[in-house]
């Protein structure tokens, strides 16, 4: 049988993996020097993230999590996105995590009249900003912002996304 990637809703048995996964780039591959006890909100990503107009998903390939996307509700149908990263050996064109992971977010918003998908990202994450530039997202400075936007320590780029 082929091994499939699957992007599916979160569910508190992936919990671990997903803690390892987002330390593994943050620390191993970024060297951001952030810990989980930075992250309360990995904890309690039900709490945190699946309420109102927000969700979390995994990007699974056989049974382990590669990916992680989520998308905070901030009110007014305005939602952050967060929590977006892929292993390193499922990034590209080959297995397209990232787009599968970002397509769910955004069909997600899309049906819950979302108007605006928010997110910041580090000076860092130049791949990331290409990706999301290439799906649409637009440049923004920090001031345009919406009030409930949960601005990160390490957050210095701003995109927003009109769902159509």
């Amino acid at each position: 049988m082929e091994k499939e990637l699957a992007v599916k809703e979160y569910s508190s048995k992936n919990q671990n993996q997903v803690i390892e996964l987002i330390l593994h780039i943050q620390q191993k591959e970024y060297d951001i020097a952030i810990t989980k006890e930075d992250q309360p909100d990995l904890f309690t990503i039900e709490d945190s993230y699946q309420k109102g107009n927000g969700n979390f998903w995994v990007a699974l390939y056989d049974g382990e999590v590669v990916g992680t996307i989520s998308l905070l509700d901030i009110g007014n149908q305005h939602v952050a996105l967060r929590k977006m990263f892929v292993q390193k050996e499922f990034r590209g064109a080959t297995f397209k995590t990232a787009w599968l992971l970002l397509q769910t977010a955004l069909i997600w918003a899309k049906e819950r009249s979302i108007e605006i998908v928010y997110l910041g990202t580090t000076e860092q994450f130049l791949a990331a900003h290409r990706f999301y530039e290439k799906n649409g997202f637009i440049p923004i400075d920090m001031d345009d912002l919406p009030k409930a936007f949960p601005v990160l320590e390490v957050d210095r780029k701003f995109y927003k996304y009109v769902v159509k």
